[in-house]
């Protein structure tokens, strides 16, 4: 399958200009769409306009029922440009925004996950976009960080164990679940992602059970690794744990990461 550049659907926006008082450039969006074969792939690139080339990329996979924008996508991004000099990437799923089939969402998702080609053709998407994204002479290749909980854990952990360049990972709202042929898949996968990664689990979550969360956090093969558990249904994931994933993401990909010291000797 050829892989190919649409350059027609390229368009870049500012969105704000820099804070007063500041000397950052003005945040701008940068969409585009990549062709491999016959298949598109929508993408959004946020960074600021002074970054410099080689800054950390962080790579947002969203939820079965959203797109490349879902919330928190955009806030997330943004946060991590502007505050932080990163860059920040998001893709369409495979049935979802710009490539949506049907009513799109879950209603579409669900039939596609079933096809065993599904989890395969999402990663090489993702792959040939980063791929790109990095190639451009205002990005450059600098450390990756990812983003994705729910459908974007789904695909996201085989991508971070087949790329292995991956330096901190925000994953969750998912288990070892799903069709058949995903199972040995995601298994497979979690067992070969050794970067810091931090796992988030809602208590009441409809869709994954705690025993399939768990298996999925056993599973990964990082010595630096945290979960997180909330109260709650699916979606209903607290403020603090998005304010955290982005101290995280900030955190390891400059560098530095977090104490995995004891804080101090609880007992004998």
């Amino acid at each position: 399958m050829s892989n190919t550049v649409e350059h027609s659907s390229w368009r870049e926006e500012t969105l704000e200009e820099a804070p007063d008082g500041t000397s950052a450039g003005p945040l701008r969006r940068r969409e585009f769409q990549l062709q491999r074969g016959t298949r598109p792939i929508p993408g959004v690139l946020w960074q600021r306009a002074d970054a410099a080339p080689g800054a950390p990329l962080v790579c947002f996979g969203h939820g079965a029922s959203g797109t490349r924008h879902q919330p928190p996508i955009p806030h997330l991004a943004r946060r991590l440009v502007r505050e932080h000099g990163f860059f920040a990437l998001s893709i369409d799923g495979p049935v979802h925004g710009r490539r949506q089939v049907g009513e799109g969402g879950r209603k579409a998702f669900w039939p596609e996950f079933q096809r065993p080609g599904c989890v395969a053709d999402m990663v090489a998407d993702w792959r040939l976009v980063i791929d790109w994204v990095r190639a451009l002479p205002d990005v450059g290749r600098g450390r990756m960080g990812y983003w994705g909980l729910s459908m974007g854990t789904i695909f996201g952990a085989p991508l971070l164990a087949e790329l292995g360049t991956f330096d901190a990972a925000v994953l969750g709202l998912m288990g070892i679940a799903g069709p058949d042929h995903y199972l040995p898949t995601i298994e497979a996968a979690a067992r070969r992602i050794s970067c810091p990664v931090f796992f988030v689990q809602q208590l009441e979550d409809e869709l994954f059970t705690r025993a399939q969360y768990e298996a999925l956090f056993d599973a990964l093969a990082s010595t630096d690794k945290r979960l997180h558990a909330n109260p709650g249904l699916h979606p209903q994931v607290p403020p603090e744990e998005l304010d955290f994933s982005v101290r995280f993401l900030a955190a390891y990909l400059a560098g530095d990461g977090f104490p995995r010291d004891s804080a101090f000797q609880v007992s004998d």
